[in-house]
């Protein structure tokens, strides 16, 4: 793929667009599931956020998402996706998608990689790095559940239900397209029969685990916030008994996973407009789409 003088448009993606979207996140280096899990991601993002391709004469050379989300006293706008194909690295096109969804929207926040480009480009825009999301794996066989504590399977309503009344976001699509996964479905932890944290687990292969998980923050301490986490994990039955999480470094459940012998694979910077757009003690969140 050369670069030529005709410049590249920006515009909204189509379910035509889904094999030259994954051509992007290939050469770029995306491990995914490329059968079921990406394919409905990028499907969500066209339905319920927004996807943009820069495409120069019909070739997609680009794309990014982004994706309102409740984030305390008025919604964020968080970008889920900014991905462009290597041999057009330092042309610009990056900044000029990035731009076009950030418009307007002074509110912003994503989870960074560490690739070089990428700090420079989002604090350019006025967002900073506050914690790491760290991608946590181990073995849910080294977990026992709490005491007091249970985890059981739900349905996707059910689950959205609970994180609307809790934290008033409804991510009902989201709980659905999870549970749609590889071993995807819904799952409540509950201490002494009382819920406390709902969410989704689904993924395949390496990418097993916790899609989403949300407590009752105001009912919860650290200790339940930790506690939900092990509880979620304990329970789950991988093969290989092998699972992840990705947990805010500041959440309590963080210690407990490493003690417990688990170990960070990687892990992403948040970068925000402002700090405590998302509950670092208290969210398991998704690392698309938070």
């Amino acid at each position: 793929m050369k670069r030529t003088g005709t410049p590249a448009a920006l515009r909204v993606a189509g379910e035509a667009d889904l094999a030259a979207i994954a051509a992007i996140a290939i050469a770029t280096g995306q491990d995914e599931d490329w059968g079921v899990a990406f394919p409905a991601y990028i499907r969500f993002l066209i339905a319920n956020g927004t996807l943009l391709v820069a495409d120069r004469a019909g070739a997609v050379l680009g794309y990014g998402g982004a994706l309102r989300i409740e984030a305390g006293a008025a919604p964020a706008c968080m970008l889920t996706d900014l991905f462009v194909h290597p041999d057009e690295h330092g042309s610009g096109l990056g900044r000029a998608i990035l731009g076009e969804l950030w418009r307007d929207q002074p509110r912003r926040m994503t989870f960074s990689s560490l690739h070089s480009h990428a700090l420079p480009l989002y604090t350019s825009f006025g967002v900073d790095a506050w914690w790491p999301l760290l991608y946590l794996r181990g073995d849910v066989r080294a977990l026992t559940m709490p005491g007091g504590w249970s985890a059981a399977a739900a349905e996707p309503s059910r689950v959205a239900s609970l994180e609307l009344a809790w934290t008033g976001s409804d991510r009902s699509a989201e709980h659905q397209m999870w549970a749609a996964w590889p071993g995807g479905a819904g799952v409540v932890a509950s201490l002494d029969g009382q819920p406390l944290a709902a969410g989704t687990i689904g993924g395949a292969d390496s990418e097993f685990g916790i899609c989403h998980l949300a407590v009752d923050a105001t009912a919860a301490s650290d200790a339940d916030a930790r506690d939900a986490v092990v509880a979620v994990l304990s329970w789950l039955d991988p093969p290989d008994g092998q699972a992840r999480a990705c947990l805010p470094a500041p959440h309590p459940g963080t210690r407990a996973l490493l003690s417990a012998g688990w170990r960070v694979e990687e892990f992403d910077l948040h970068m925000t407009s402002e700090p405590g757009l998302i509950d670092p003690l208290r969210l398991v969140p998704s690392p698309a789409l938070a």
